[in-house]
């Protein structure tokens, strides 16, 4: 899934007792002015690229996206379409997943935790995972985040990321992130080192480096033009990305397009 997005955590006994309490004890006022917010976004983008891995060759996705959230909890359904999709028995479309999830502020601290279904049909096994992710509000917006599959691809994916703001205009500014991460598999046949089967992959995996501008159309349409540059942070992730990549050849790949989002 396309992300431009997305999470990360920390220790969770104090905090999550403290949020507890300070939910419990809100004043009724504010929970009468608290409203439900919505999202629809569709993005076409040059190519899908999940995790480091190619999901297709040469062709535009469509991705469509809707959040409903309220009160800090949300759920996302998101969607990829394949233009161009080949095999014999290929689905242009590739993938449906359902995010649920609660995300809370301390302070500077912002937490968040969920679950995540992916529904692949014919193209590959469904599966489902896991995650809480923290991140800091300040300088670079530090961000850990931790997911647990466990399912079709048992294992951990563990990023850690950065962001920064850069003004253009009054209202414009241009938005670069930077992201690493680690992967460890329970066994090789979820993911093996090097792709070749023989043992489980245990080491750092991909890294994004990506870059946005938000232009508002009015109160709730933005255009956003996005591109990210995916890589392997090691010889080993190379080879395994190649393997499990659609065309079997690259490992790092330039994509990007535009996202129409419309919110309320």
């Amino acid at each position: 899934m396309y992300t431009n997005n997305t999470t990360h955590r920390l220790n969770k006994t104090f905090t999550t007792a403290l949020a507890l309490g300070l939910l419990v004890t809100a004043p009724a006022l504010a929970a009468e002015e608290a409203k439900p917010t919505a999202n629809l976004t569709v993005a076409a983008l040059s190519q899908y690229i999940f995790r480091g891995f190619e999901q297709g060759k040469d062709s535009l996705v469509i991705e469509p996206s809707l959040t409903v959230g309220y009160e800090g909890f949300s759920a996302n359904l998101w969607g990829n379409l394949d233009t161009d999709r080949t095999g014999n028995d290929a689905s242009h479309w590739q993938e449906t997943d359902l995010t649920l999830a609660y995300a809370y502020t301390i302070g500077k601290v912002g937490l968040s935790a969920g679950y995540i279904y992916y529904g692949y049909g014919l193209n590959n096994e469904d599966t489902q995972e896991f995650y809480v992710s923290a991140s800091y509000d300040t300088l670079l917006k530090p961000t850990l985040a931790v997911y647990r599959d466990t399912d079709h691809y048992a294992g951990w994916y563990i990023t850690a990321a950065v962001s920064h703001a850069l003004p253009l205009t009054d209202k414009l500014k241009l938005d670069l992130g930077a992201k690493a991460s680690y992967l460890q598999a329970d066994d090789a046949s979820s993911y093996s080192k090097r792709g070749l089967g023989e043992e489980p992959c245990d080491g750092f995996h991909d890294g994004v480096l990506s870059a946005s501008i938000n232009f508002p159309v009015n109160t709730y349409i933005t255009v956003t033009p996005q591109l990210a540059y995916s890589f392997p942070l090691t010889s080993m992730a190379a080879d395994l990305i190649k393997s499990a990549s659609f065309n079997g050849e690259d490992s790092s790949f330039i994509y990007g397009g535009v996202a129409v989002s419309l919110a309320f």
